[in-house]
């Protein structure tokens, strides 16, 4: 920062913020008193978050930041030096997801969590690193997923991002350790927020059948695990439950199993007849 690092303040930055868990996580963060960077796409959630967190005694920052442009870790950075602060602890929050067959989801919609699940994820981790390697002191919290322990047919692309989120932080976690700077992720199993309507998993079996957790319970826990120094944060118990069948349970049987409770009877089949899957392929 032009300024240096002695005039800066250290920020909690929250990407993901205006909803879900982000916005529990940002409540967390808030009541340890200082700055709180809140980052999203849409102005009016980062408002009424920000007014929350002011309303509560906290100190938050908004930036308006679409995480799908080519430069949004430097506008990021921008908005921190002109605020006067820097990036001590940096929580992923955004992610986004699909239900369906590969085959029948748009392309565009599944490359796009490439997008955000993993390119932005990844260009904010390593672009604020740097500095806590160079001060020796904050970290990363990353939100992974249980569907991170194995593959998810009818879910691929989504499981497939959440893996890649957890290999990396754990990658990360030990590379970082002897600078003082810790990388966690958080891998709770469903929680009752927006995503599991607007990626249509809350219509699955398997999201039907497992608990959903609240994410104030789910922020609380992931936020006391990174400040612990733990490399992986799973709450709940069936949570905890489904990563330790997921790795005692062979492949052949675990995969057939979550593509059926993936699987809807209404789903048309991925051979692209156009009829229902119970009625075609499915039979």
């Amino acid at each position: 920062m032009s300024a240096g690092l002695s005039v800066s303040r250290p920020a909690v930055v929250v990407v993901g913020a205006s909803r879900g868990l982000g916005r529990s996580i940002a409540r967390v963060a808030a009541r340890e008193g200082g700055p709180v960077v809140l980052v999203a796409r849409s102005r009016d959630g980062l408002a009424d978050v920000a007014a929350e967190l002011r309303a509560a005694g906290a100190e938050p920052f908004t930036v308006a930041l679409d995480l799908l442009s080519g430069d949004a870790a430097q506008r990021l950075q921008e908005e921190l030096d002109r605020s006067g602060l820097y990036c001590d602890v940096l929580v992923n929050s955004a992610g986004i997801g699909l239900r369906g067959a590969a085959t029948l989801l748009p392309v565009k919609d599944q490359i796009g969590i490439i997008d955000v699940n993993i390119r932005a994820l990844s260009e904010l981790t390593l672009h604020f690193l740097k500095g806590m390697v160079a001060r020796k002191r904050g970290g990363v919290l990353n939100l992974g997923s249980i569907a991170s322990f194995t593959p998810g047919p009818g879910m691929a692309m989504y499981y497939a991002s959440k893996g890649f989120v957890r290999s990396f932080s754990e990658g990360l976690y030990t590379e970082m350790r002897p600078f003082g700077v810790t990388v966690t992720c958080a891998c709770p199993g469903p929680v009752a927020t927006e995503f599991l309507v607007l990626s249509g998993a809350g219509k699955s079996m398997l999201f039907k059948a497992l608990p959903r957790l609240d994410p104030d319970y789910v922020a609380e826990r992931a936020w006391r695990g990174f400040r612990a120094r733990r490399r992986i944060v799973i709450p709940g118990l069936s949570a905890k439950l489904a990563a330790l069948a997921s790795s005692v349970v062979p492949s052949a049987l675990m995969l057939p199993l979550i593509a059926r409770l993936q699987r809807r009877s209404s789903d048309l089949c991925p051979c692209g007849s156009g009829k229902r899957y119970g009625n075609c392929c499915g039979k």
